[in-house]
């Protein structure tokens, strides 16, 4: 369904109420997304992005209800990636002439994906396309979060197609930022941010400085997943620069897995401690087993301080802490002090190998970390509780 947004651009994109994974199964998202596609109906007609594979059919029929295919001047493909790219083989092969604009990675990406050898017109950062009264500007953004991402920017009605930035999966039939409900929409985009842009965080503020040197102004923003910015779009600008910018709150989480439940008897009186010692700050546990990752992710982002258990088995860690500890690698999380806890039978490696791995992450581990032989005993959940007292001082 073609929805205005302002003058001649319209979304064309799709609401997918039913998503509950993505990326394959690595991010959760329990409150679905939405695949923006943007037509710009000027003297000349460009389409922004399309929409993932699947609803490739339904896209293409549904902006042929809109506009004669042939009127299409323009393609321009911001990112290559599946959910944004995958109409580009239906559509394209309706109107197999018309240019695809994209970055020189943009087309690698492209025609590793699709096989095709279609009429791809390269551009970098400043590059103008003209509709005609109006431009499309075109700004590379490599690695946020692929290194064939660009935005482009449409002169007269100032508005910024940032693709996968800024964005967040969220579905929702009102289509823009001032309709939805608010902690709703912040909730999605910080976890879309500690998820997949965590890693890139030099790399947003200096493409953001890059941007605002341009002295454009903006009134909206046009995001790829997730409702489109116009009440004050800068917000989340200045969002993205408060995440990017080794962020924390006054926060400490407790991640951990458990066999016969002596690691969440450590977990919970070491939260004890750390809460007498520290009233003030927000103390949250999660056992990863039964939590969904991303949200812990999430979490973690938020936190000045995190403390990872897992009892011994094997002489390692369990599978969900294993690979925790792997995720938070990739992501290079900045300014976080952590320390690593669980109990043991009869070899003990756990806290140990936890602890290096939160090194190796980027953490500062403050201590050698506390282990309990069997499940805690009066006296070893007294030490909990001592340790959770000395941790609150030690991450101040």
């Amino acid at each position: 369904m073609k929805r205005a947004i302002k003058n001649n651009v319209s979304w064309i994109g799709k609401i997918d109420w039913e998503l509950r994974k993505f990326h394959g199964d690595e991010y959760s998202t329990h409150r679905g997304s939405t695949y923006n596609s943007y037509l710009v109906e000027e003297e000349k007609v460009a389409v922004i992005d399309t929409v993932w594979l699947p609803f490739a059919k339904e896209y293409v029929g549904n902006l042929e209800k809109t506009i004669d295919l042939k009127k299409i001047n323009y393609v321009i493909a911001n990112h290559a990636e599946i959910d944004h790219s995958g109409a580009l083989p239906e559509l394209m092969s309706r109107i197999p002439d018309v240019p695809i604009y994209c970055t020189a990675n943009g087309v690698k990406s492209l025609k590793g994906h699709y096989h095709q050898d279609w009429n791809f017109r390269p551009v970098k950062t400043g590059d103008r396309l003209s509709l005609g009264n109006k431009e499309l500007i075109f700004v590379e953004a490599p690695m946020l979060h692929w290194p064939d991402s660009m935005f482009c920017y449409l002169t007269g009605d100032s508005i910024l197609f940032s693709n996968d930035a800024f964005g967040q999966h969220y579905a929702s039939e009102l289509l823009f930022n001032d309709l939805v409900d608010q902690t709703e929409l912040m909730a999605e985009c910080i976890k879309y941010y500690a998820n997949i842009l965590t890693p890139f965080s030099e790399l947003v503020t200096k493409k953001i400085q890059e941007v605002l040197a341009f002295n454009l102004p903006v009134d909206v923003i046009c995001t790829s997943h997730g409702v489109i910015w116009r009440d004050n779009p800068v917000q989340i600008v200045q969002q993205y620069l408060r995440w990017a910018d080794s962020y924390q709150e006054n926060q400490i989480t407790l991640v951990y897995d458990t066999m016969w439940n002596g690691t969440r008897v450590m977990a919970e009186n070491i939260a004890a401690g750390l809460c007498a010692a520290d009233p003030v700050v927000t103390v949250k546990l999660f056992n990863l087993a039964k939590s969904d990752r991303n949200d812990v992710m999430t979490e973690i982002f938020k936190s000045k301080a995190i403390l990872v258990g897992s009892p011994t088995i094997n002489r390692g860690v369990l599978t969900s802490i294993a690979g925790l500890l792997e995720e938070m690698k990739g992501l290079k999380f900045k300014n976080k002090k952590a320390a690593a806890f669980g109990c043991y039978g009869w070899s003990g490696e756990s806290v140990k190998l936890i602890r290096g791995q939160l090194d190796a992450a980027g953490f500062n581990v403050v201590d050698e970390g506390i282990r309990t032989m069997w499940n805690p005993d009066v006296k070893s959940i007294e030490e909990c509780i001592e340790y959770g007292k000395k941790m609150a001082q030690l991450i101040e």
